[in-house]
């Protein structure tokens, strides 16, 4: 492009998912009820496990972790998701646009991170369970859960930075509800080839390392489970990793999807759908595996309900 006919960007306009109102309006609702339930969930185990004394072991503090995670990770992006519903040009400067692909792809980092460190836990649990409080203690769940936040800022540290560094000189129309890496290069009127081998090499790095190290401590749990030789032992043992399992199946099926991939091959549309479900969709859905399914937390639960109706009583 011509130097004399490129004129700076300094905003960048989300065009969302369709221009029919009543469409609009419609995933609006759907979107804000999601959201909200998304919250108060994630919120309500984050509640419980501080208040449960029971609850304060290394899997339930990896879970609070999680559930605190899900909130922000949610609120990165669905803000502007629920904005481009409501009105016809949303918009957010190039800083604003920068700076939410660095949190969103941080937080994203340290959920890839804290679910393998979730699943080592259970394999230790299950698969070294005399050991377990020796090799899993309180100050080693500490130092896992602060490594997992610690590394996940980082990850993405160098990619956000060579992308504050690219000229946006229009058009200024981003295909998407929020600052996702290939948008932001689409618009990039500067050699976007170093940053983009950068990001992908991070994000496959990240996704696929983490998913990895979890299918591995999965895969031994799994020969430890088929070794015992009660059939109730089995189930009982099983159902202490299934809701955890449940998530990561979920979560690493849809990034792995949108992420490990060339570059060349993006499709907006598709990339649009798919983002829903691990900005939207995930994070509702952890707190209602964890509560449906976990017999100490729907136990918590339910201790904290007549606490409350003593209370009112």
């Amino acid at each position: 492009m011509d130097g004399t006919n490129q004129t700076a960007v300094t905003e960048f306009i989300f065009l969302g998912f369709s221009s029919v109102l009543y469409l609009r309006l419609t995933l609006f609702v759907i979107f804000l009820t999601v959201y909200l339930l998304s919250l108060m969930g994630n919120t309500l185990i984050i509640f419980i496990v501080l208040t449960d004394v029971t609850l304060q072991t290394p899997m339930y503090i990896f879970l609070g972790n999680l559930s605190f995670l899900e909130i922000w990770y949610t609120t990165a992006t669905v803000p502007k998701l629920l904005a481009t519903c409501l009105a016809r040009v949303v918009t957010i400067s190039v800083f604003g646009c920068i700076t939410q692909y660095y949190f969103f792809f941080s937080m994203g980092a340290t959920e890839c991170i804290l679910l393998a460190v979730m699943a080592y836990d259970r394999y230790l649990a299950i698969c070294s369970p005399l050991r377990y409080s020796l090799l899993m203690s309180l100050r080693v769940c500490l130092r896992f859960s602060a490594g997992s936040w610690i590394g996940g800022f980082i990850a993405p540290l160098l990619p956000t930075i060579l992308i504050s560094h690219l000229s946006f000189c229009g058009p200024q129309k981003i295909n998407h509800f929020f600052c996702d890496s290939d948008p932001i290069f689409k618009l990039s009127c500067s050699d976007t080839f170093l940053v983009e081998a950068l990001g992908y090499t991070c994000s496959s790095v990240v996704i696929l390392s983490s998913f990895l190290l979890t299918m591995s401590s999965y895969g031994h749990i799994v020969v430890t489970i088929i070794r015992l030789s009660s059939r109730e032992a089995r189930k009982k043992t099983f159902s202490t990793c299934a809701s955890h399992l449940t998530v990561v199946s979920i979560y690493y099926g849809t990034i792995i999807f949108a992420y490990v991939r060339p570059p060349a091959k993006y499709n907006f549309t598709i990339g649009k759908v798919i983002s829903v479900f691990y900005c939207v969709v995930t994070p509702l859905v952890n707190p209602l595996i964890y509560t449906l399914r976990n017999k100490d937390v729907k136990k918590a639960f339910r201790k904290l309900l007549s606490q409350k109706r003593l209370l009112l009583a």
